[in-house]
């Protein structure tokens, strides 16, 4: 059995008061703090770029528990926004963390739903191989691609990195069964770098979208994983607004105490917000989670993770 043993995280210190800019974009500190409930976008220092950002997310993972990096034999890094197109950034990462020469490295292009994409690919590949440890790390640092003018998207995102441990022996979360899906028909709902574009979002047309797929989507995987849904004891899903998981609260009818907002003081961190979210979570109150990942794509992605 594959699953989590711990997870590292890094929030710069740096950050964007929305707040700030209630007189720019003609907004409320009702809409800033109660519709989509982020207050503070975290921003990375200049001179730090995805693979440095991964670093201090490891950083933090080993102060948890020593990392015998010899051991690691599979790098996984989730970005949309590396740090060059040659060479792939997890190579990057190899090189700073020093891992072993037989350890593989690749990058995977996700977004919101990457870190669950990212579980999936990397268990895999860890059964396939006889892989007992390895690293899968997330970093998607839309400061680079991001127009601060812009009211839908800069009042969202912010800069963060995980990196999470795998292992076949004593995990701390078992890794369940997966449900997938894409709706490239809508992908315009959310690009950046068409002909150099910066970060361009439809907000409702990603609200839709998520409400649209994501309870009948979880309902999916309580059958898939032969669990009721009223036993799941948490929803991490990815922290697009709190409007969002808001409405998917009262559509799903969760006890809002399983399915929290938390990114108020950070943001939207992309493919970061859910392993951030499990990393703060108090794993001795919680046996069976639900985590979900949603957005860029456009895409989803689910699991089942229990507690041992």
């Amino acid at each position: 059995m594959v699953g989590i043993k711990n997870i590292g995280v890094y929030i710069p210190e740096e950050r964007i008061s929305n707040l700030e800019k209630l007189e720019k974009f003609d907004t409320t500190e009702d809409f800033i703090s109660n519709k989509i409930g982020i207050e503070k976008v975290s921003l990375k220092l200049p001179d730090e770029d995805v693979s440095e950002m991964c670093v201090k997310a490891f950083e933090h993972l080993n102060s948890k528990q020593t990392i015998e990096k010899q051991n690691i034999k599979a790098c996984i890094l989730i970005t949309q926004n590396p740090e060059s197109n040659i060479p792939h950034s997890s190579a990057l990462l190899h090189d700073k963390l020093d891992l072993p020469q037989d350890c593989a490295c690749f990058d995977i292009s996700l977004g919101c739903s990457g870190y669950v994409y990212g579980l999936s690919v990397l268990k895999s590949f860890m059964q396939s191989n006889d892989i007992s440890e390895a690293l899968l790390f997330t970093c998607d640092p839309y400061s680079k691609i991001m127009d601060y003018e812009d009211k839908n998207t800069s009042l969202l995102f912010g800069d963060a990195a995980t990196a999470t441990h795998l292992v076949t022996e004593n995990p701390n979360f078992d890794i369940e069964k997966f449900t997938f899906g894409t709706f490239g028909k809508e992908s315009h709902n959310l690009t950046a770098g068409i002909n150099g574009s910066k970060l361009a979002m439809n907000g409702r047309g990603i609200f839709n979208f998520v409400i649209r797929n994501i309870p009948k989507n979880i309902k999916k995987l309580c059958e898939l994983n032969g669990i009721n849904e009223n036993d799941i004891d948490a929803f991490v899903f990815h922290q697009g607004s709190k409007f969002l998981i808001d409405t998917l609260v009262k559509r799903m009818k969760v006890d809002p105490n399983k399915m929290k907002f938390s990114a108020k003081d950070y943001g939207n961190t992309v493919s970061s917000s859910i392993p951030i979210l499990l990393e703060e979570l108090e794993i001795e109150k919680h046996k069976t989670i639900a985590i979900s990942g949603f957005g860029v794509g456009l895409s989803w992605s689910s699991t089942i993770l229990k507690v041992n």
